[in-house]
């Protein structure tokens, strides 16, 4: 869940100097021709060469520092930016949904990285919400854990219901990453450390469960950007030597560097989450949200990001769509 808007701070706070560095970011021989995008209407794809797509993605592995296959990314987000104007939307794609996996299998997203790594899980967004998107940026609890504490800490305000179930995840997360911290004392506006913030991005078991979750990883996220960019060169070159090991991208360096020359004037805007319209079911006896329906969110999604008034989805979607409704029993609710 660490934005590219933060790897590009990085780098626009190191400069030239910082070019050499970039051989620290890891890299999974991810290809742009190894990603699929549909055949769209002209007038779609027209828009979308107005925007730059980057797929974000936070990794549960057990294996500090491994971002491959096998590993389900449980953040799954789409950050957007428009090219003319530099701002920036973000987009959190609800792990659990169901959709096509990016090899024509179909149970939740979040197992399409698993499968088939960060190109599988680029192919899965692309294919089901209709997108161009070719890069992509992926972290591991440890990323976000020592960018924080490097930063000195985040400024939140832990809600009653949520302080005690920060402290129940630390306990997992310190034996998944070996950090330790500080449990809280009780609910409040405070500083939270690396294990303490990461502990409370998990958090999924108060009132509205992933949403809700979903609405705490994006918050974080912004909060990180903003104290990258109050921070000290000092600052930067540590989180540069001990984080870029811990991400992996395909971004090229050239892209990179002409990302950050710009970042001062990017602006963060709206923040949503993918499928806006959704039911709960059960599949074999497994929880998932079903999109109400796949046609219907990715309207939605494309009038939201791209303010695609007359989009119509390519039949790609619709043939995911047709078969989503047809395996979880949900249709669209604007019928």
């Amino acid at each position: 869940m660490l934005a590219v808007e933060f790897v590009l701070l990085l780098l626009l706070g190191v400069g030239v100097w910082g070019i050499s560095k970039l051989d620290k970011i890891q890299d999974l021989g991810v290809n742009k021709k190894d990603i699929t995008i549909n055949d769209m209407d002209d007038a779609t794809e027209e828009v979308l060469k107005g925007y730059t797509n980057i797929a974000l993605f936070g990794i549960d592995t057990r294996e500090v520092g491994e971002l491959g296959a096998g590993n389900r990314s449980d953040t799954i987000m789409i950050a957007s930016i428009n090219n003319d104007t530099k701002k920036v939307k973000l987009v959190s794609v609800y792990r659990d949904t169901y959709m096509n996996r990016g090899d024509d299998t179909y149970w939740r997203c979040n197992e399409a990285y698993a499968r088939g790594g960060p190109a599988q899980a680029m192919n899965m967004l692309n294919t089901n919400l209709d997108l161009n998107i070719q890069y992509f940026v992926s972290v591991d609890f440890m990323a976000l854990i020592k960018t924080i504490d490097l930063l000195g800490g985040i400024e939140v305000d832990v809600q009653e219901e949520e302080w005690e179930w920060v402290n129940a995840y630390m306990l997992e997360t310190t034996y998944i990453t070996q950090q330790y911290g500080k449990t809280l004392d009780g609910p409040g506006l405070q500083t939270l450390y690396g294990l303490q913030a990461t502990s409370f991005c998990r958090i999924r078991a108060t009132a509205g469960s992933d949403f809700r979750r979903t609405e705490r990883q994006q918050m974080v996220l912004k909060l990180i950007a903003e104290k990258a960019k109050k921070s000290s060169l000092g600052t930067i070159n540590s989180i540069i030597d001990e984080v870029f090991p811990l991400i992996a991208t395909n971004i090229p360096k050239t892209e990179m560097l002409s990302m950050a020359a710009s970042m001062m004037s990017y602006e963060m805007g709206e923040t949503g989450g993918f499928p806006t319209m959704l039911e709960n079911v059960q599949i074999n006896g497994a929880k998932m949200l079903a999109p109400a329906d796949l046609e219907a969110n990715v309207r939605e999604l494309h009038r939201f990001l791209f303010d695609e008034d007359d989009y119509y989805p390519s039949p790609t979607v619709l043939k995911y769509s047709e078969q989503i409704s047809a395996d979880t029993g949900v249709y669209s609710s604007e019928e």
